[in-house]
């Protein structure tokens, strides 16, 4: 049994990682095949074989592989979208009895040896990650990956593994491991780094780290995954990130082709244990975020105090699209979610764009006054 006394217990839930409206008991979403005699019997049988509350979703998949096998889509295509779904649902069988667990996803060049300066580092990091209560995911090749697996331990570690002609196996801190995945596809590969993890963290590597790293500032500059902790790390003194930095200031930047907020998405250091603050700091007091219609509810661990509130409505009006921040208890709407009831929020309507200021707003909840 790992010991994770040096982070506060979170309550167990169901992760949304695009932080989406919470589901509705209602089917009339579902669509149809275009019979309804059909969509009768395909909603019955979803009825039948589904948990509570799934069967409408349920309903809605095989309608859609019924009209798949019905229209336009090719074999090729129809041989592609199954893959990938049992791709996908083998993935979610593997994380699925570590939910309550954190975990931050390592990512870093499959080149870099264990004699160098950023595997040590990244074997470093991944050891202090794991003594903070977090596993470490990597892509469980070698160089950072094998670096990441290596810091955090067999026990602690996962694999997403992807079928290159060139690296044919796993490396051996993870391989014959039951939390080993193989990948035939990069998309399903990425959707599971960005779908599991609480933090993403990059050291030095090639095209497929920057692949990586840029997928997931997308996903979340765009609202499309929720925020959390990105950290790009050097061995000490290095530059490879401070390069990148100033690439994206003086060109992206100067271009005005991203915001200046964007920046608050990332953390450049050369300092492992500036990495790993930033991640424990994110979880300090907020827990996780999800949207009920369009209102942002924000799941913290201790209630703030009346200023504390609003404090943050002054510093933060121009990411309100109309009234103000309040605290209060769980919504009607997160009835699925009976385990985060207990849990305070701070609720608010959100115009869901800069996403950089969410984050901002999260970090002064952070460090924002609490009631004893």
């Amino acid at each position: 049994m790992k010991d994770h006394k040096h982070i506060k217990p979170h309550p167990r839930h169901e992760k949304d990682f695009t932080g989406g409206s919470a589901l509705t008991r209602s089917c009339n979403y579902v669509g149809t095949t275009g019979e309804s005699s059909l969509d009768k019997e395909l909603l019955a049988l979803a009825e039948k074989i589904a948990p509570h509350d799934r069967e409408c979703l349920l309903a809605e998949m095989m309608i859609t592989a019924v009209r798949l096998s019905r229209g336009s889509a090719t074999d090729g295509d129809i041989k592609m979208l199954n893959r990938a779904l049992k791709e996908m649902s083998h993935a979610n069988e593997v994380f699925s009895g570590f939910r309550k667990e954190r975990k931050v996803a390592i990512f870093g060049s499959a080149r870099t040896k264990p004699t160098e300066p950023e595997y040590v580092t990244a074997v470093r990091f991944a050891k202090q990650m794991k003594e903070e209560g977090f596993m470490t995911i990597t892509g469980a090749g070698p160089g950072i990956m094998a670096a990441g697996n290596e810091g955090a331990g067999r026990e602690d570690s996962f694999g997403l593994n992807i079928s290159l002609p060139f690296e044919t196996s796993a490396n051996e801190f993870i391989l014959n491991d039951e939390k080993l995945i193989d990948f035939n596809y990069f998309f399903t590969r990425k959707l599971s780094f960005v779908k599991e993890a609480d933090a993403a963290v990059a050291f030095p590597g090639g095209v497929g780290t920057m692949d990586e790293l840029f997928e997931a500032l997308t996903l979340i500059q765009t609202g499309k995954a929720t925020v959390y902790p990105i950290v790009l790390v050097d061995a000490k003194s290095g530059k490879y990130w401070k390069f990148w930095q100033q690439f994206m200031e003086e060109h992206l930047m100067r271009l005005n082709l991203i915001s200046r907020t964007d920046f608050a998405l990332f953390k450049v250091t050369d300092d492992v244990q500036v990495a790993v603050d930033e991640i424990l700091q994110f979880y300090k007091n907020f827990h996780s975020y999800r949207y009920v219609g369009d209102k942002l509810v924000l799941r913290i661990l201790n209630r703030l105090t009346e200023t504390a509130v609003a404090e943050l409505n002054q510093e933060f009006k121009d990411i309100i699209k109309d009234g103000e921040i309040v605290q209060c208890g769980a919504l009607e709407e997160e009835y699925l979610e009976e385990d985060l009831n207990d849990m305070p929020r701070l609720l608010l309507r959100h115009r869901r764009r800069d996403f950089g200021r969410l984050r901002m707003l999260i970090d002064a909840i952070n460090v924002a006054e609490t009631k004893k």
